[in-house]
Order: C-alpha cells, then sequence, then structure tokens
C-alpha cells in the first residue's frame, strides 16, 4: 500500500489529502484561527457546577463553555490541583515533579462539588473539538504526546501498546523507557516504537519533557481561560501519527510550509527526508493530483461505487444513515444471493473509506441488501471489519440484526468534514435562465472593446468551453483571425473542460484573471 500526502497551503489554513494507492482516504482542514485542537492545554476557570450532571461548565475562552465531566478529571485532579496553586502562588521551583507528594487517587464514583469548587483555576486539555452547538470538551488528565511515546504526569505507569505482541519486545521496550523516564511521570510506548533504539526513545521523551517544563514555565503568569500550551499542526501531527516507510511522497505547494514539514519529518524520521517535495506545476496542487475530482465524486449524497452499485448517505443530528443499492449493476438471476453479496463486499470497502474521509462520527447506521445465507452475513462482517481495522479512530461494529442493518459507533474528536459539491451554474446564477446563445460572440466581443480598448490590456487569453473554441477556431479566416484584425492584437484562445457552453473568462499575461 503506497501511501502520499498532499497539502493544499492558502493564507487562511491548508487542507491536507491522505492518498493510498492514489485514491483519497483521508481529508483534513486546519484553519489558522482554529485555537481549539485536540491536545491544547488552557488554563481553565469553572463557570458552574452541575451535580445533575456530576459535571462543571469551564471557561477557556471559547464563546460556549466547554464541559468537563467527573470521570474526566483524572485519578490525580488533587495533586494537578495542588501543583497549579503552588507554582502560581511562587512556592514551587523544580519544572518536573521531583518535589511534589502525589495524593491518594479520587474516587470513581465520587461527585465533581467535592473536587471543584466555581471561579476556580485549573488546567485542562482540549479532548474534543467544538462540535455544532457545543463548547469543546475537556479533560484534566493531562497527556503530552510524541511521536514514539505519550508522557503522563501524576503517574508511574509504563503502559506498551498491544499491537507490540512479541514479550521480548515489550520487556526491552519496558527497561529502556524505565531507565530514561523522571519520578512521577507515567509513559504510554507506542506502536511505532517497536525495533527503536535508546536514541530515537530517549530523544522523543526528552522532547515532551522539555515541553512540560515550558507549561511549567508559563502556568505561573498564564491568565485564566488562556492557551497554556498548544499541540503542534494537524499536518504535523498526522505525519507524528502515520508516518512510515509505507509513505511514498509528501507534496507542498507553498515554500515555508515545504520547509517546516522536511525539516520535521527530518527530525523525526531521518531516512525519509527526500520525499517532501515542493510542487512546482501551474495547475492547482489538488488539480495536478487528480484530489478535487475524488472530493467532487466523494462527498455527494450518493457515492457510486465502481462496479455500478451506489451508496445514499443521510445525515441527522442523532446520527447517520447510509443505504447500500444494488443501481445497475446486472443481478446473476441464477444466484441473487451471490450477487447481493459482492454488491455489500463492494460497499463495505467504500463506507469505510467514507467513513475516514468524511470523519463521521457518533453512531452509522448501514443497511446493506438483504441476504439470507448466514455464512454470507458473517463473512461481510469480517470483512467490513478488517477494512475499518486502517482507521485511527476508536470503533465498534456490531454483527448485522435481524434486520440486516449493521451499527457502527465511531469516536467524534472534530466536526465533521462536509463539503458543498452541488454547485451554482456560473452562467444563469442558479436562476435556470441563461442569455440567448446566439447572442454568446456578442458578449464576448463588448468585453474585448472594455478590455482591449478602454483598459487597454495586452497579451489577454480567453478561456472557453471547447465546443466554443472549436467554433472560434473554425476555418481559414476564422474569429480569432477577425479579431486579430480589428483589435491590432492576437488573442489567445484556450478551452477548459470544466466550463459550462455558454462560460466565459478573460486572464492577462500574468494568467492573472480579468475581472468584469
Amino acid at each position: 500500500m503506497i501511501k502520499e500526502l498532499v497539502i493544499d497551503s492558502t493564507p487562511n489554513g491548508a487542507t491536507i489529502a491522505l492518498l493510498q494507492d492514489k485514491q483519497l482516504v483521508e481529508l483534513h482542514k486546519e484553519q489558522a484561527t482554529n485555537n481549539y485542537t485536540v491536545g491544547d492545554i488552557y488554563l481553565g476557570r469553572i463557570k458552574k457546577i452541575m451535580p445533575g450532571l456530576n459535571a462543571a461548565f469551564v471557561d477557556v475562552g471559547y464563546d460556549k463553555d466547554a464541559f468537563l465531566h467527573y470521570l474526566d478529571l483524572g485519578p490525580q485532579v488533587q495533586t494537578l490541583l495542588k501543583l497549579t496553586k503552588q507554582v502560581r502562588g511562587g512556592s514551587y521551583q523544580s519544572k518536573l515533579l521531583d518535589q511534589i507528594k502525589l495524593d491518594a487517587d479520587i474516587s470513581k464514583s465520587g461527585k465533581i462539588s467535592e473536587v471543584l469548587a466555581k471561579n476556580q483555576v485549573i488546567p485542562v486539555q482540549i479532548a474534543k473539538e467544538p462540535i455544532s452547538t457545543k463548547g469543546p470538551r475537556l479533560s484534566s488528565d493531562l497527556s503530552i504526546a510524541g511521536r514514539y511515546v505519550v508522557l503522563v504526569p501524576f503517574s508511574e505507569t509504563i503502559s506498551i501498546s498491544k499491537k507490540i505482541k512479541s514479550n521480548t519486545e515489550r520487556t526491552r521496550l519496558r527497561k529502556i523507557v524505565e531507565s530514561i523516564k523522571p519520578k512521577h511521570f507515567g509513559v504510554i510506548i507506542r506502536t511505532v516504537s517497536e525495533n527503536k533504539g535508546v536514541v530515537e526513545l530517549q530523544k522523543d521523551l526528552l522532547d515532551l519533557i522539555s515541553k512540560w517544563e515550558t507549561f511549567m514555565t508559563r502556568l505561573p503568569a498564564t491568565e485564566p481561560a488562556k492557551k497554556i500550551l498548544g499541540e503542534i499542526d494537524r499536518t504535523s501531527t498526522l505525519l507524528r501519527d502515520i508516518l512510515n516507510p509505507d509513505f511514498a511522497r509528501i507534496y507542498v505547494n507553498e515554500t515555508s510550509i515545504f520547509e517546516e514539514i522536511k525539516s520535521y519529518v527530518h527530525e523525526i524520521s531521518p531516512d525519509l527526508e527526500d520525499i517532501v517535495r515542493l510542487h512546482k506545476h501551474k495547475d492547482p496542487i489538488f488539480e495536478h493530483y487528480g484530489i478535487e475530482k475524488q472530493i467532487k465524486g466523494a462527498f455527494g449524497k450518493t457515492v457510486n461505487l465502481p462496479g455500478g452499485a451506489y451508496l445514499v448517505i443521510e445525515h441527522t443530528e442523532a446520527l447517520h444513515v447510509i443505504d447500500v443499492n444494488s443501481g445497475n449493476r446486472t443481478a446473476n438471476k441464477e444466484n441473487q444471493e451471490e450477487n447481493a453479496f459482492q454488491v455489500n463486499k463492494e460497499a463495505a470497502r467504500e463506507i469505510a473509506r467514507q467513513l475516514r474521509l468524511r470523519d463521521m462520527g457518533g453512531i452509522v447506521v448501514v443497511d446493506f441488501i438483504d441476504m439470507h445465507k448466514p455464512q454470507n452475513r458473517k463473512d461481510l462482517f469480517d470483512f467490513l471489519r478488517d477494512e475499518m481495522a486502517h482507521d485511527r479512530a476508536k470503533h465498534t461494529i456490531l454483527p448485522p440484526s435481524k434486520f440486516g442493518l449493521v451499527q457502527i459507533t465511531r469516536q467524534r474528536v472534530r466536526p465533521e468534514m462536509n463539503i458543498v459539491t452541488s454547485e451554482v451554474c456560473p452562467t444563469c446564477h442558479g436562476t435556470g435562465a441563461i442569455r440567448p446563445s446566439i447572442l454568446l460572440l456578442d458578449d464576448i466581443e463588448t468585453n474585448f472593446n472594455y478590455i482591449l480598448v478602454e483598459q487597454n490590456e495586452k497579451n489577454i487569453t480567453l478561456c472557453v468551453h471547447p465546443y466554443l473554441e472549436a467554433y472560434i477556431k473554425k476555418g481559414l479566416v476564422n474569429r480569432q483571425m477577425k479579431w486579430y484584425f480589428k483589435y491590432h492584437q492576437w488573442i489567445k484562445v484556450k478551452s477548459s473542460p470544466a466550463y459550462q457552453i455558454t462560460e466565459f473568462h478573460f486572464f492577462n499575461s500574468k494568467e492573472e484573471e480579468i475581472k468584469l
């Protein structure tokens, strides 16, 4: 499986596309103004205690108060509160946790009113970004993630990813981390740590300790509701979590971002530094790599499958519903069961991709085509589970019900990716009525008079639909030649298949569109 990352950077942020074997599987948008990224740590102020919910609403500077449940406080929240008070009061000098005594863990069945009080300040971490009308979801069980390990303050536990199966390797990793971790810090060893050396693990852990020291340095001066420590940007987070030797290329269209990413890749995986490439073509980066077309085809209400079947995807406030239809796929009348099974497998592969692509979270209900054989239903369930194994979000899949419905729950930590794929007609502007086509060339020449005569533009290009280009260039003494004699300069005529048949635009010598 060949992976590629394509990054379209604009002044307002970046759009990041992850491709697997040239097929778009994930799309992430990083807004330049997004201050509430998962992993950011804020100094929150308790605004309201809600005993009925066993939760608190916390001011972190967002227009809606953030939500902090008792179960998200973390077992060592009392130690965190004590440390915060001492550091902000100036009585705690160390930047680590070697000078503090850990309190007893709080009870799992306790009350939030016994731990927090109104107007109290507490460091909190964004667990879910603001979604719809809801503010951020918070946790005070702090952690700082790196490429190979995750640093967990107020703990002594070393946890190892269950995906590392070898007992010898688990023992080796545990001994390495035990020898280098500081006092009162726990460590989670990630899957990518497998077979990594002491130097790489130590460097990653030291980087995380440095971030904790930055947190401790900023804590005394930070005003309530302000950010103390920010997570790295979405691009770097993606690279940190998924970069591996399967990556063939990372394409970037902006020089400064290219340098940043190349430096970051060199830092976390020097052997992959050369895969970062700067996009230098004139075409927009997403168009050049065929991503724009895939986006338009994948984000509509109806998603067509290669075999002729299609999906209908509906979103409600409570859940997402996906209906599988066989469409115009030729059914084998002799074996309708086998035909339904093949369509369902094709749909399952696309559904797994759609969940990642749209970042759909919460409850998803899939209505597959009915199958009567229990073995086929089991095989479909196993196939869907295997396809979903590539999804990094936590998810649970239930076997098909007696109605043939498959229920999926998928972790939701940020708003769902929603792209409008229907376009307003540039010719009629949504009215359904257009100028008479017989007057089209008259309209073009009227604009020529304004651009060439009144504005005195030189070396302009007229871009039209291919049919119109063929008409303009038809014959020896064609329209283009007549324009040359009339305006005393050669007007380039180019075609674009993306244009409507009566759509036209003018571009100057710098290939910038001339606004009329």
